[in-house]
């Protein structure tokens, strides 16, 4: 296998002590019931339909808002990259950021059923801000990591933060679905117990709660990382540039840094494969299967389960054999599951085997048809997160030390600037086709290109101990 050279070799990397290494961890942790609670299993669902009161018209109101903060990531990562790199230290901006992204999912609170047009516009503004602050501060975390461990660790230290993510968001609904969350109808939450916190029902308190509750939880276990994570970053020396001119300088020399350049081209491609496999996977779930809100619950559940193992494991792997190998592993076997549960229809698996359908009222996952598509979606979700956290430790190898935030805030335009493009393409082949399963089949386009793309990245030499 050809050898890039390490942007860690030039000096060797002292393992962090374990409270420093564990407190960086702790931000996937606190900073994941945002994307859990908020983007997608609670406050989302009560924006649309309850604060708008018209489900459709809230889902559209609130993609576009979700559309503008992914183009401000996109466009603003890379520069805010470039700015910091020059300018010393790291927690500064952390911090600055944490004060945005928590004081705007406090705001989430003033959205109240029936919402005005006002309300609703400083709902979704609150919601941008959230998104672009999130993902801004994720760029220097991410450029934190490769300080606190040897090259050869990252990958264990990249896959336990992922996982370490996956256990507090599902922790979080647990706690805030089981017991504050009350359902509007019985006035009981989803464990069928009575909230513990005295709210106004009539007012939905407990739904609007999610907002300030996540950005509590997000300060507090924020503390560790601002007391414990080494933040050692030196600026450059002024040569008078602006940022925008060393970002351009940075740019262009990307055809200089050749697997950077293929690793960030292929990611960008794959992870609008993934993005539309857990976008569009529910759905076709649902859509076969007639699954209602508990059937969900349990598949969402269930995939957040196997998605922190796998974390676990594709570290391990990645330290033990490279990022790479990990991550076309994991996209080859990502695409069989995406394939296996294509097959499944209400009375087939597998494309021709026919199976009894389920039956109306029946328990959830009762029938042979959910079971072979749980097991196909269990697949998925113990390969996806290894291909993220390995994406993450790669690029934290390969980026030179000297501008680590600016090619992270790369990486964060890589993930946004096109990921429009696979749930775009599953669209119009399903308007086209008028078939749920040709529409999804777009999605394999996605995985192999990437896959193909990732070949010739060349795996850095990495030292060890």
């Amino acid at each position: 296998m050809t050898i890039a050279t390490s942007a860690l070799d030039a000096e060797t990397v002292t393992r962090a002590p374990l409270r420093a290494r564990f407190s960086w961890m702790l931000f996937d942790w606190a900073v994941q019931p945002f994307y859990t609670l908020i983007l997608t299993f609670l406050f989302a669902p009560y924006f649309a339909n309850t604060v708008v009161g018209d489900g459709p018209r809230g889902q559209a109101l609130w993609g576009y808002a979700a559309a503008i903060a992914g183009i401000l990531v996109a466009a603003g990562s890379p520069f805010l990259g470039a700015f910091a790199d020059g300018r010393g230290k790291r927690k500064p901006w952390i911090a600055m950021l944490a004060v945005v992204l928590s004081t705007a999912m406090a705001c989430l609170w003033i959205a109240t059923p029936g919402a005005s047009m006002t309300t609703i516009m400083l709902v979704l503004f609150a919601f941008i801000l959230a998104t672009t602050a999130a993902e801004y501060t994720a760029v220097f975390t991410n450029a934190i990591m490769p300080s606190l461990a040897p090259a050869h660790e990252l990958g264990r230290l990249s896959g336990a933060g992922w996982a370490t993510g996956y256990f507090g968001g599902l922790l979080s609904l647990i706690l805030i679905a089981g017991l504050v969350v009350a359902n509007p109808e019985s006035g009981k939450t989803l464990l069928g117990l009575d909230p513990i916190i005295e709210v106004n029902a009539g007012a939905r308190e407990s739904d609007r709660l999610v907002g300030p509750l996540s950005a509590v939880w997000f300060l507090i276990f924020m503390i560790p990382f601002f007391l414990f994570v080494p933040d050692d970053h030196k600026p450059r020396p002024d040569d008078g540039r602006s940022a925008t001119a060393e970002l351009w300088d940075t740019i262009r020399a990307l055809p200089g840094h050749r697997d950077i350049l293929l690793f960030l081209a292929a990611r960008m491609i794959f992870t609008d494969g993934l993005t539309a496999i857990f976008t569009f996977g529910g759905i076709y779930g649902a859509a076969v299967f007639d699954w209602g809100p508990l059937s969900l619950g349990i598949f969402g559940i269930v995939l957040t389960l196997v998605g922190a193992f796998g974390a676990l494991i594709g570290g391990v792997l990645d330290d033990r054999f490279s990022a790479k190998v990990v991550i076309i592993t994991a996209l080859f076997i990502l695409l069989t599951g995406a394939l296996g549960i294509l097959s499944i229809d209400k009375n087939h698996v597998l494309f021709f085997i026919e199976v009894t359908p389920k039956a109306p009222g029946s328990a959830p996952f009762s029938s042979i048809g959910e079971q072979v598509f749980l097991g196909f979606a269990i697949i998925v979700g113990l390969v996806s997160a290894p291909v993220q956290a390995s994406s993450r430790s790669l690029l934290a190898r390969l980026a030179p030390k000297e501008k680590i935030t600016q090619f992270f805030g790369l990486f964060a335009f890589s993930g946004k600037v096109t990921a429009f493009a696979a749930p775009f393409l599953v669209a119009t082949l399903t308007a086209a086709t008028g078939s749920q399963r040709i529409g999804m089949s777009a999605i394999a386009l996605f995985l192999i290109a990437g896959m193909v793309l990732m070949l010739p990245v060349r795996s850095p030499e990495r030292k060890h101990a």
